[in-house]
């Protein structure tokens, strides 16, 4: 008997959880399409401006590296 009760509560907190999923989705603020195509114009520019950051100071070590090295 308990755990058919035990089911009962998981099933209907389980409900509970998904309905406040749903009511908190609707309160999202969503960006338009325009906004979205911008922010994902400017985060693509990051990831290329770092990824060249990086693999300039990495040539720039190894070069100093190997300077020092040889």
């Amino acid at each position: 008997m308990t755990t058919q009760a035990n089911t009962n509560t998981k099933a209907g907190n389980l409900g509970k959880y998904l309905k406040g999923v749903k009511s908190e989705l609707r309160k999202v603020n969503w960006p338009t399409r325009e906004e979205l195509k911008n922010n994902t114009g400017v985060v693509i520019a990051s990831c290329l401006l770092a990824t060249i950051l990086l693999w300039a100071l990495d040539t720039f070590f190894g070069f100093g590296l190997n300077f020092i090295i040889r």
